[in-house]
């Protein structure tokens, strides 16, 4: 509930000291935050057309990954129109995985795609939602900040997001200087209700920055009816239509198509929406995200871009070669011909929708092509498993890895359960993960240590034996979000331990998202009985990765934290590594050895060529 105004001097003399004293009496009103420099930073603003899901986030990352790689300071921030204040309560089916950035906010997974290609860790600077940006002002004018003004979405709305904006810009700067590139994300499509306060916030920004501040991108779609034959492009000239009634001028036009856009489109495009042809780029289907920056450079984009924002004099050529080498070594291995091809199932209850498992596709990618092997991912829906059809459903997609992924709620828990113990018993590698780490140890307490009825709280809050509960001090805050362990931490793994091996350390950090944890009087039981527990945090008795001997199966591992959502192309994600190389082994029919084997040594200093 919102507290009733109360005029502050003392917060009215802070309102002035950050957005200038002579705000109040001006209609023209742009808050620059303390130590701003205007016209140091250039922005590239991505907006998309027709419909939403084009691959905004694809297309911008790309971009930024060319200027970052010359050498350019380059920063994202995804802009959604939602009310809600982070993604972390939305559901699988209509949004896709919720991307947990190290500080621990919850952001959507286009923010995955960002720190994937830049190879960067985000933080809440790098996601706004309309919902954050309605908060922060109500609570402003509360605090009587806006000075008897009447709060409109004109100047103040669009002026906060201006500044939130110019604040990321100080913020992800190096050596005492802005970054050099904003990268913006305007979630949605132009002619949104939703979103048409960013758009023009965008287009005042671009104005008050001055010439060659602001590059605007317009990423549409060009339609190809199979009764027809033949690309149509009227849908994506309407498109452009409604983004230059906003008054914005693209400078770039990006054209999302299955097949590569034919020249008479281009030139359609070019010539409606007033850009020119070097500049109107075919974004379509290819066979990796990952080849697209070398695309567009192909294409002279990236010669552009440096164009329309003057920055030319600012790229570093020696950073650019080393960096393209680098990133050509993994694109190489992914058209190269691989060596094994393997089945990997992911085992989970939102495989109708691949969205909600976006970061464990990725590192599945991100291993794959280092270890050259082609990787069919079955995703098989569990929640009509159970122990008397699991095996027979699972034996039957020949799979050589499995992944229980994490999750919410009760449904699909048996099934999960039950491919647990598929895996387990029958010696297929095995990757558990947040909700699969609980998972594989509810199983491993009825199956193995004999206690009948062990659950998780979160399951049956009144079970036999709560091997997996919310910890005391836990149980204490109330509301759902206050019990989450949420983003970045410590993990202190075992000496000597396969996890180790895997690892190549005793210390890691790991991003996390859940709620509930193993039950500290279980786990003598539970180790006496075999597993091994061989990630901890490092002060409390809170477990976080297991493990079984190789003696015992040969490759069962599980992390109460998602590795999936640190992976990069050139830094695969260790416990994945793992996974599609014990995956090989069991394809292949070697016996997978209990330390990490050649393909994965070999991996960790030339990626790309094994």
């Amino acid at each position: 509930m919102l507290q009733s105004r109360m005029p502050n001097q003392e917060k009215e003399q802070t309102f002035l000291s950050q957005f200038g004293k002579s705000e109040e009496s001006k209609e023209f009103y742009s808050p620059i935050p303390e130590g701003y420099k205007q016209g140091e930073t250039r922005y590239v603003v991505v907006l998309g057309t027709v419909m939403s899901g084009l691959g905004k986030g694809i297309f911008s990352s790309s971009l930024a990954k060319l200027l970052q790689d010359k050498g350019l300071t380059v920063t994202p921030v995804k802009l959604e129109g939602y009310l809600n204040i982070d993604s972390g309560t939305l559901n699988p089916f209509r949004h896709g995985e919720v991307f947990v950035l190290d500080d621990g906010t919850e952001t959507d997974m286009d923010l995955g795609t960002y720190e994937r290609i830049l190879d960067q860790d985000l933080s809440r600077l790098n996601f706004t939602t309309a919902g954050q940006i309605y908060t922060e002002i109500l609570s402003r004018e509360r605090a009587g900040g806006y000075l008897g003004r009447d709060v409109q979405m004109i100047p103040h709305v669009t002026g906060e997001v201006k500044r939130r904006l110019r604040q990321l810009a100080i913020d992800a700067g190096k050596n005492g200087k802005q970054a050099d590139v904003v990268f913006v994300e305007v979630g949605g499509t132009v002619g949104d209700y939703e979103n048409g306060f960013y758009i023009e916030a965008l287009r005042e920004l671009a104005y008050e920055e001055g010439p060659d501040s602001t590059c605007f991108v317009a990423l549409t779609y060009i339609v190809e009816p199979q009764i027809l034959g033949e690309q149509k492009s009227k849908p994506a000239q309407l498109g452009i239509k409604r983004l230059m009634e906003t008054g914005i001028q693209p400078h770039l036009v990006a054209c999302r198509a299955e097949l590569p856009v034919t020249d008479t489109v281009i030139q359609k495009i070019s010539m409606f929406s007033n850009v020119p042809k070097e500049c109107v780029f075919s974004m379509h289907d290819r066979e990796s995200i990952y080849t697209i920056p070398d695309a567009m450079r192909a294409e002279g984009l990236d010669r552009q871009i440096l164009s329309i924002l003057s920055l030319h004099s600012k790229v570093d050529a020696i950073a650019e070669d080393k960096a393209r080498v680098d990133w050509k070594s993994y694109t190489n291995a992914i058209s190269a011909e691989r060596m094994h091809n393997i089945n990997i199932g992911i085992l989970g209850k939102y495989t109708s929708i691949r969205d909600a498992y976006a970061s464990i596709d990725k590192a599945i990618e991100h291993a794959s092509t280092h270890l050259s092997a082609k990787t069919t991912i079955k995703w098989i829906d569990v929640t009509d498993f159970d122990t008397t059809n699991a095996d027979s459903k699972l034996e039957a997609q020949d799979l050589d890895a499995v992944i229980v992924p994490g999750g919410f709620g009760e449904r699909g828990i048996e099934g999960k359960l039950a491919s647990v113990k598929w895996a387990r018993e029958h010696g297929i590698p095995f990757l558990g993960i947040c909700l699969g780490f609980q998972m594989a140890v509810v199983e491993f307490a009825r199956n193995v240590v004999g206690l009948d009825g062990a659950n998780s709280t979160e399951i049956e809050l009144n079970c036999a034996f709560p091997v997996i509960d919310e910890l005391p001090d836990q149980k204490e805050i109330e509301g759902l979000g206050g019990t989450m362990r949420l983003g970045g931490q410590d993990v202190q793994i075992t000496e000597g331990s396969f996890a180790a091996q895997l690892f190549g350390a005793t210390h890691v950090r790991e991003r996390f998202r859940h709620r509930y944890e193993v039950e500290p009087k279980f786990i003598e039981q539970l180790t006496n009985a075999g597993l091994i527990f061989s990630g901890r945090h490092p002060e409390h008795e809170i477990m976080q990765v297991l493990e079984l001997p190789a003696t015992v199966h040969p490759y069962f591992v599980a992390g109460q934290f998602h590795p999936e959502l640190t992976s990069r192309p050139l830094r695969p994600q260790p416990m994945f590594m793992g996974l599609v190389a014990a995956a090989i082994a069991h394809r292949t029919g070697e016996t997978c050895p209990s330390h990490i084997d050649e393909r994965w040594l070999a991996s960790k200093s030339t990626p790309s060529t094994v």
